[in-house]
């Protein structure tokens, strides 16, 4: 996977789950595609872009 053009703040992405059982996201609660030990801040795809959006910086 490559990098990510816009990244939020200097916080690392979590690791890949590679099959269930999966993290849910924080902000909607639907299944990510992150494992569900992983501690930490996690967001479903559509979420994670969704706040890409708001914190790209414009110019």
């Amino acid at each position: 996977m490559s990098e990510d053009y816009c990244t939020i703040g200097d916080m690392p992405k979590p690791p890949v789950a590679e099959g269930p059982p999966y993290a849910e996201c924080v902000l909607c609660r639907k299944p990510t595609e992150y494992p569900e030990s992983y501690k930490g801040i996690t967001l479903c795809p559509v979420c994670e872009w969704q706040e890409a959006q708001r914190t790209a910086c414009s110019g």
